[in-house]
């Protein structure tokens, strides 16, 4: 089974891959090899909340452990299915570990390392409130026999409890309890045993292994975790990766928990992933998306595919400094659950938790063909060619392919190849199918594939399901509610949670009394000199807007640079623009604040957008899912030496 390890803050460089092999190699000793943990790198703030709310102590510290199970020391869980396999989670606070170190000299890696060792323990139920349960884990670690865990194939409802009582493991979680890494699988598993906190009180000096609610007694002495423990961690924490085999079948990528031999007969599941040229934006990829969903819906009628979703980051238009912004999750802009509604999808890092390990078997580059497209009919195909271009990849000494891979720099690839590719994206489907038996595949530049239906309701079922995060949404009503007098009931903009219950008559929406305006400037500017307006001659088209709408604001979203703002500020009062304060901008990252301002343009009374404008393109979209006047939606600012300025096409919505 897997560890799953999630980065969820951005202070602290944390090297992944040891502190991984540390815990897997620790919970292998410790007998525990087919139970899944969570290991959670937190930030002072995270692990300030989490310890007010469940040890009233509304400070940092290095660990928490949240028990899945309750045990007495030495013993393993009792699991009665599949889904009780689950040790429990691990808070580390890294940016809180890493401040102590600083001021010791202690190295980081090994006590991190270490740190993750203890709050393993306490996930057994190991505690060190004494002098002998100290020395427990030691004498369990140097045993002639270690535990062994019981059968993968326990019925339900059966076996020994292994000293949890039935009670326990069957308690609900408390109320306040959030699946941090996987959701629970429905059934018997979701009635997890409530979570009992473990982790350290405040350190005092030098690091030490004082446990919340078991803190050593006497101030004095420092209790050191058992040598073993110690020494063996921090040499593993330090190790490179010399093992040039690859993980054993069953925890390669593309093997969840179903690949073990208690699910043999159940069917096979398979991971899609993608990626695109990393010049491209955050609107164009998200159209890519909607062209790989068409092709994940053609692999379903044949085989159980997911669609795993590639993290966002390090795109070329997000440049705010000093704002780290990479291996972010789909759900910080958009809405999985109603992904899911339309197609399968899961995030890449519970791709890593299913699947065991940072191995993608399989890598398809996708390219033109190198003699080009002929003059004549329109020919669908798809070869397997010699690489046009040169690799983004390069072997390593194990054989193993690295590359980007969202920033997840663990990340493997096991085969590398290239697909010339003409057409739409369900060509790829029969190479997937009959070319390759990897159940983790892998398209890079997805981009060159287009779409099977463009417009069709294929298109618009995708379109529709990519809701945006509702906090995002939430923010955006807000500012519209304080600054431009704009709620939904007023505007005529309601919105239903379930996209597929939502069916929207167009014209019926009103909108806010504003002008939504969205102004491309920068390096578009450049290659879109004729259409593309001066400053100037934006401002004289909205003045003439707001007088024949009879409106008094305009909402601008627009990536100007400062001297441009100013000067826009200048010759337009009363325009608003949702600015960020430093803490929403961290928060919320550049794609938050897209969407955000996308949303408001949204809900304009007439929104003008940007010629060949992806931006304008998904808020154009926007407004066809919320019912507005095609009317109202569909324009653009002209050149002012531009002499046939056409507006944008009305792509009416299907249902």
């Amino acid at each position: 089974m897997s560890v799953v390890l999630r980065n969820a803050q951005r202070v602290v460089p944390v090297r992944r891959a040891p502190l991984r092999r540390a815990v897997c190699a620790l919970r292998a000793a410790l007998g525990a090899s087919r139970f899944d943990v969570g290991l959670v790198c937190a930030g002072n703030g995270l692990m300030r909340r989490l310890n007010g709310a469940y040890r009233q102590r509304p400070e940092p510290t290095d660990v928490l452990s949240f028990p899945f199970h309750r045990v007495a020391a030495g013993e393993l869980p009792r699991p009665s299915c599949r889904d009780e396999y689950n040790l429990g989670d691990i808070f580390l606070g890294v940016e809180y570990i890493h401040q102590q170190c600083r001021a010791t000299g202690e190295d980081f890696d090994s006590v991190l390392a270490v740190t993750a060792a203890h709050g393993l323990c306490h996930l057994l139920g190991y505690q060190h409130r004494t002098e002998g349960e100290w020395r427990q884990p030691r004498s369990t670690l140097t045993a002639a026999s270690l535990p062994r865990p019981p059968p993968a194939d326990v019925p339900e409802g059966g076996g020994d409890p292994g000293g949890a009582e039935p009670a326990h493991r069957r308690q609900p979680p408390a109320p306040d309890r959030r699946p941090l890494l996987r959701e629970p699988r429905r059934g018997p598993a979701a009635a997890a045993s409530r979570p009992h906190t473990e982790g350290p009180g405040r350190r005092r000096g030098r690091p030490g292994w004082r446990g919340a609610g078991m803190a050593a007694q006497g101030r004095g002495r420092r209790l050191l975790p058992p040598p073993l423990l110690l020494l063996g961690l921090a040499a593993l924490a330090l190790l490179p990766p010399s093992a040039a085999q690859p993980p054993p079948v069953a925890l390669r990528a593309g093997h969840a928990a179903s690949s073990l031999p208690a699910a043999a007969a159940a069917p096979r599941t398979r991971y899609l992933l993608y990626d695109v040229n990393p010049p491209e934006g955050f609107n164009l990829r998200r159209d890519v998306y909607i062209r790989i969903a068409s092709l994940l819906k053609t692999l379903l009628k044949s085989e159980n595919w997911v669609l795993v979703l590639p993290p966002w980051g390090r795109l070329y238009h997000w440049q705010s400094p000093d704002i780290p912004q990479v291996r972010i999750p789909w759900s910080e802009f958009f809405d999985l659950p109603s992904l899911n509604r339309n197609i399968p999808v899961i995030e890449y890092e519970q791709f890593l938790a299913e699947s065991g390990g940072p191995f993608i078997e399989q890598i398809y580059v996708l390219q033109g063909y190198a003699e080009g497209w002929k003059e004549g009919t329109w020919e669908e195909k798809i070869d397997e060619r010699p690489c046009i271009d040169q690799l983004m990849y390069s072997k390593d000494k194990h054989e193993y392919y690295r590359g980007w891979f969202w920033g997840y720099e663990e990340t493997r690839g096991l085969n590398v190849s290239c697909l010339s590719v003409q057409g739409s994206a369900s060509i790829v489907a029969p190479v997937l199918l009959k070319n390759t038996s990897a159940q983790s595949v892998m398209l890079d530049r997805a981009e060159n594939l287009l779409h099977d239906h463009y417009g069709g309701k294929d298109y618009w079922n995708t379109r529709r399901s990519m809701v945006f995060a509702k906090h995002l949404r939430v923010v955006g009503d807000n500012f519209r509610n304080k600054y431009l007098q704009s709620t939904d009931e007023a505007d005529r903009t309601h919105y239903n949670e379930d996209w597929t219950q939502m069916k929207v008559k167009m014209g019926t929406a009103l909108g806010g009394p504003y002008l939504g305006v969205h102004l491309r400037r920068k390096d578009f500017i450049w290659g879109h000199r004729e259409d593309v307006p001066s400053l100037q001659g934006a401002v004289k088209k909205i003045r003439s807007l707001l007088e024949m709408h009879k409106l008094e604001k305009v909402f601008v979203a627009t990536d100007a640079v400062e001297e441009e703002i100013e000067l826009l500020k200048k010759l337009l009062p009363e325009m608003v623009r949702f600015e960020p304060s430093w803490e929403e901008l961290e928060l919320y990252k550049d794609g938050g604040l897209a969407v955000i301002d996308q949303w408001i343009c949204a809900h304009a009374r007439y929104f003008i957008g940007t010629s060949v404008s992806t931006f304008s393109f998904r808020i154009h979209e926007e407004r066809e899912i919320l019912g507005f006047d095609p009317k109202m939606t569909y324009n653009r600012f002209c050149g002012e030496r531009e002499k046939n300025c056409e507006q944008p096409t009305h792509w009416k919505i299907v249902y």
